[in-house]
């Protein structure tokens, strides 16, 4: 399932145009990355927490060359499956 599919679910489920389906889509989204980017966390109840991770300094290897190369610190997002989801995929 894509975005495109999701906004086709939702308009079958409420009605209304593809277009405010579509917003709706956007506007759910928008809202959980504008959360992640400020620090904070999204939890959605029976699905799942959207987190986000600091990844600490590291050094790695290129494998063209062989030589090492520091990768810099980083904040990653992160999904934890609630125990509903992971239940209902069993």
């Amino acid at each position: 399932m894509n975005k495109q599919a999701l906004v086709e679910l939702v308009h079958e489920k409420l009605g209304g145009t593809k277009v405010q389906a579509e917003e709706i889509v956007n506007a759910m989204f928008d809202a959980i990355v504008a959360t992640l980017k400020k620090g904070g966390e999204v939890s959605i109840a029976g699905i799942g927490i959207f987190s986000v991770k600091a990844r600490a300094a590291r050094m790695a290897r290129n494998p063209k060359t062989g030589e090492q190369v520091k990768v810099a610190a980083t904040k990653v997002p992160k999904f934890r499956a609630a125990k509903a989801l992971k239940d209902a995929v069993k």
